[in-house]
């Protein structure tokens, strides 16, 4: 296409269209974000009608650029552009705005409304988002691409907002997305310069050009975004063309652009403009006042060439793909694998298992061994460290490093310091798909990028985070260093897979169910100091560990008095403590619970067999926060935890002084048996 558009009469009234569709939308559900869709209505028009590779009849379709609203609070306005360009999302999806079980929530869910690639709404994930999406498809284009047989050469496009761009995590983002020169990345930011509270200059006065060209992006302007469909096309087709650097381009928009009284207001962000301005908005541009919701049929015709559009792009990029499939039959299967989130045959097969008599080891030493055995047979198994990589030990061995200048094929990232930057990246690498990305870092730093967490468990991305230095058993770390109520925390998180494994046999079966987990993250939570090794035939016996929590070690007579319920390296504590309390003539049962929320979704009958509901003395172990442990102790039992923070000082003397030893387990157990044997709570 050429870098000019005419501002004929259809191309007004499809952009009209939009606009309208979305206040309407916002009106009829009495809350919602109308501003932004009317400001970006012709950019958007420009992008999904001349642009943006896709095909409405199949949303899926692995060759489509892929496109992210960030600035989900403007919803509408992509529910409206999936309408009308043929997705399935019909006008009564869009009249239920916001309600109970529509295809229209208020922020845009992956999985949920067709079309939508990623769920936003948190401000500067979807950039992050953006920027992970670029560096899968750069993985991709490295391990396929053959000369003259390009399979992967779509686009990352992201719409933007002023609130995105302030936050901390799109800076961290965007900072990588430079460093890498993501070429495949176009971000185009919305500058209407109005937030809910009010004017930027409130808060957000800075030199965004200056920034994002500090970090290595190339920057263009487009001064009128509300009328200037030229200019925008011509900015739009330089930044498709660039491909040796990310770019963002700043286009000058109105918020609530036609609303006479609320246009370049904080009125038109947050809420519905009220029927009156609706009317007066409508009137303003020149749009019937009735019907809401209105589509004119030429209008809906012009869209729906994206049908057409579509089709012949998937069938060429099809067509492209046969030929590849019969030059190169191998890749053509493990793409076609990798697509469809299948994991190779057979590569379980050399995970490994650990003897006892080969002596203690850390978890975090195990994931090494096992992500190294992994990942020689699984190839899209890829990520690293913020910046933490030697101590969290997550470095792919002969992997290659995923850098601007190294040889094509990495799959060691390094994310730098960036937490929250490299969990929002990793949900992008998630959902592009051909892809298992792992990101690590120390527990304690999790808090970081909690956000991103959050998200991943909301989508159902298949991300595995590699979580070390789990306890206070980081000892001369001090306090800050030191994850206290952090378990807790996370496990509270619906669709997130907690996995805290007690030794290196279960560390390798953790990375078995991350990877095998598709529909959710996993964090795997590892230990720096050693562990013992527990045998493999109590470990594997059954596949109990596989139901996150089993019968570690029975009671001598297989009538348990108590049971003790540990997890990482508690486990070998409450081992410990099983044989003090058989000393004295106490039968305790040891059950291994390395998650939670694996062990909940296995069948009543088997959890009952693990916590028979007949013996009510119960003591759980775990050198964190008890909060959450009575649903497995009762209030009968009793939790050796820690509910303070921690200390500086060797982990040992930590320990001990904490209150997690052997001795201290054993005297709770006694004390709990003591109070239900004379009718008293403990």
């Amino acid at each position: 296409m050429e870098a000019t558009v005419e501002n004929n009469a259809l191309a007004s009234r499809a952009i009209n269209t939009i606009r309208f569709l979305s206040v309407d939308a916002v009106q009829k559900a009495k809350s919602g974000h109308p501003g932004t869709p009317m400001g970006l209505a012709p950019l958007s028009y420009l992008l999904w009608t001349k642009y943006l590779r896709y095909n409405p009849a199949n949303p899926d379709w692995t060759g489509r650029d892929r496109f992210v609203l960030s600035c989900g609070h403007a919803s509408m306005l992509l529910y409206s552009l999936l309408h009308l360009t043929g997705f399935d999302v019909t006008l009564d999806d869009l009249r239920e705005f916001r309600q109970w079980g529509s295809k229209t929530p208020g922020h845009p869910e992956a999985g949920h409304t067709p079309g939508v690639e990623v769920t936003t709404g948190p401000l500067g994930q979807g950039l992050g988002n953006a920027v992970g999406m670029a560096m899968a498809s750069r993985m991709l284009a490295q391990r396929f691409n053959r000369p003259g047989h390009e399979i992967v050469s779509h686009r990352i496009v992201a719409l933007c907002s002023d609130g995105d761009l302030m936050e901390g995590v799109a800076s961290e983002a965007a900072s990588l997305a430079g460093f890498h020169r993501l070429g495949n990345l176009v971000a185009f930011y919305d500058d209407n310069r109005i937030t809910i509270e009010g004017s930027t200059d409130l808060a957000f006065r800075e030199d965004t050009a200056g920034r994002f060209r500090a970090y290595g992006w190339n920057v263009l302007t487009v001064a009128d975004g509300n009328t200037d469909l030229s200019g925008m096309a011509a900015a739009i087709e330089v930044a498709f063309g660039e491909r040796e650097r990310p770019t963002l381009v700043i286009v000058r928009t109105s918020i609530g652009y036609g609303s006479p009284n609320k246009q370049d207001t904080a009125g038109a962000h947050g809420a519905p403009l009220g029927e009156a301005e609706v009317a007066l908005a409508k009137e303003h541009l020149g749009w019937p006042a009735t019907p809401a919701f209105l589509v004119p049929d030429d209008v809906l015709a012009h869209f729906r060439e994206a049908l057409a559009r579509g089709e012949k792009a998937e069938k060429e990029w099809r067509m492209k793909f046969a030929t590849y499939a019969a030059t190169f039959p191998d890749l053509a299967l493990e793409w076609e694998r990798r697509m469809w989130g299948d994991l190779p045959e057979g590569w379980a097969e050399g995970i490994p298992t650990f003897a006892p008599e080969a002596g203690a080891m850390a978890t975090r030493s195990a994931s090494h061994k096992v992500l190294n055995e992994i990942a020689a047979k699984v190839p899209e198994l890829a990520g690293g460290s913020a910046d933490l990589a030697p101590s969290t030990e997550t470095i792919i061995k002969d992997g290659g490093e995923f850098l601007p200048d190294a040889p094509p094929g990495g799959r060691n990232v390094h994310f730098g310091v960036r937490e929250h930057g490299m969990g929002t990246i990793l949900n992008g690498m998630a959902r592009h798909g051909g892809v298992i990305p792992y990101g690590a870092t120390f527990f304690i730093f999790s808090d970081y990028m909690r956000p991103s967490i959050r998200l991943a468990a909301l989508m159902g991305c298949r991300v595995v985070y590699v979580m070390t230095h789990d306890s206070v058993g980081v000892g001369e770390d001090g306090p800050t260093h030191q994850p206290i109520e952090h378990l807790a925390s996370l496990r509270a998180m619906p669709n997130l897979y907690v996995v805290r494994p007690a030794d290196a046999n279960e560390t390798a079966a953790a990375w078995r169910m991350a990877l095998e987990r598709t529909t959710g993250p996993t964090a795997l939570v590892l230990s720096r100091q050693k562990l013992p090794v527990l045998p493999p035939s109590s470990v594997f016996r059954d596949d109990g560990v596989y139901r996150g929590a089993y019968v570690l070690e029975e009671a001598g007579d297989g009538r348990p008095d108590v049971l003790l319920i540990a997890s990482g390296s508690e486990v070998s504590v409450a081992l410990a403590a099983r044989k003090l309390l058989a000393e004295e003539g106490v039968s305790a049962r040891v059950v291994s619970m390395p998650c939670r929320e694996r062990f909940e979704e296995q069948e009543a009958v088997y959890r009952e067999a693990v916590l028979p509901s007949s013996v009510p003395a119960r003591v759980s172990v775990e050198a964190g926060s008890t909060f959450g442990w009575e649903r497995y102790v009762g209030d009968r039992g009793a939790s050796v935890g820690i509910d303070r923070f921690g200390a500086s000082a060797p982990a040992e003397r930590v320990f001990r002084e904490l209150g997690i030893t052997p001795e201290a387990v054993r005297d709770r157990a006694k004390s709990v048996l003591a109070a239900i044997r004379g009718g008293v709570r403990a």
